[in-house]
């Protein structure tokens, strides 16, 4: 339930208290006094704070309704906020309280009638407080209630939430499994092929091709990622960062691309998920320079901020202004993780020729 739900209901029930009050007050043949009326409102206008301070409601409407009866004595319920405020009191979980000052307001009743103020006869009066006890004791019982039915309904979500997170955790150990049962092993098979091409064309005397490089080089990053991505299935974190920031741009020269880093601002230790997040950018951003740019170089630039990081991937490819990119898998998955983290990222052609991509990521 919204908070302004939540207050409209409570305002709700307090005026209709604080109406009924007045209505039983007019109507009564008994005088009763502006004190009384006072006070009768203000307990009934009180029960919009329930939820918030139940027991302060409840102190507040037990001495409203004892001064009320201690001044005028009125013949009508004037106990209907006090019944409100000890409902809402069990409901939240005040038993102590709540079962003390309704017991407390009974007696003191009595003591008072029977021997203080000039009334009814004793056993008239108990019988009467007999009568006002079911009144209190039924709200208590529907106070405890709610309080039990609202930890039922907590405990089953709490349960099917849990329940989710297990299949989601199994979910993810069956993938993991599938993926290392073919994906791995596929992989596995292309980099020892490649290998071995690369290893009898060095023991021939022959000049290694740049593309079975390429394909050698791909494979074990391949293998590399794909053991990361089952250890954050399995449940493992992801332990890339900025740190290997260095041996990535290096697997990149591999490749035959130039690339060129900058760092400005003052380097510092980043959060984990801001940092795996930055490492993922640029790996991204090249990855996408190799398959698609055609570039002759790269440059990758961070600057350190006291709050924002920014990291900024310019080629000198083949795009330009005219040709809208149209985002793949990878920059989708780059924006989600960089909105998720608070941050924003851009991915367009620069108006000199090339891509830029382009992510800023508040740093606490």
């Amino acid at each position: 339930m919204s908070s302004y739900r939540r207050w409209a209901e409570d305002g709700g029930v307090a005026l209709a208290v604080a109406a009924l009050l007045i209505a039983l007050i007019e109507t009564s043949p008994t005088h009763v006094s502006v004190t009384t009326y006072t006070l009768a409102l203000s307990s009934s206008l009180a029960i919009t704070l329930r939820r918030r301070f139940p027991v302060t409601v409840l102190l507040f409407c037990l001495t409203c309704t004892v001064n009320v009866y201690i001044i005028d004595r009125p013949d009508i319920p004037i106990e209907l906020p006090l019944l409100c405020a000890l409902f809402s009191a069990m409901r939240y979980g005040h038993r102590l309280i709540g079962i003390t000052s309704g017991a407390g307001y009974l007696l003191s009743m009595v003591v008072m009638n029977v021997f203080i103020l000039p009334g009814h006869p004793a056993r008239e009066e108990i019988q009467d407080r007999i009568m006002l006890l079911g009144w209190f004791v039924a709200a208590m019982i529907l106070g405890e209630a709610a309080r039990l039915r609202e930890k039922r309904a907590a405990e089953q979500v709490r349960n099917q939430e849990e329940t989710m997170r297990r299949q989601a955790g199994e979910e993810r150990l069956r993938i993991a499994r599938e993926l290392h049962d073919s994906l791995t092993h596929s992989i596995s098979v292309i980099k020892l092929h490649a290998g071995v091409a690369v290893h009898l064309a060095r023991k021939r005397g022959e000049e290694v091709p740049e593309s079975l490089l390429a394909i050698q080089e791909a494979s074990g990053d391949a293998v590399r990622e794909l053991r990361a991505t089952l250890g954050v299935l399995r449940g493992t974190p992801d332990d890339n960062g900025l740190d290997r920031l260095t041996d990535l741009i290096e697997r990149a020269r591999g490749t035959g691309l130039p690339v060129r880093l900058t760092i400005t601002g003052r380097q510092r230790r980043l959060p984990t998920e801001i940092d795996r997040a930055a490492y993922r950018i640029v790996q991204e951003a090249l990855t996408n320079v190799t398959r698609h740019a055609e570039a002759d170089s790269v440059d990758v630039q961070l600057d350190f901020d006291p709050r924002l990081l920014t990291v900024q991937v310019d080629d000198d490819g083949k795009a330009t202004p005219a040709a809208l990119p149209v985002p793949g898998v990878g920059l989708i998955g780059m924006r989600e993780r960089i909105t998720a983290l608070g941050g924003s990222m851009s991915a367009r052609p620069r108006e000199n020729g090339g891509f830029r991509v382009r992510a800023e990521l508040p740093v606490p």
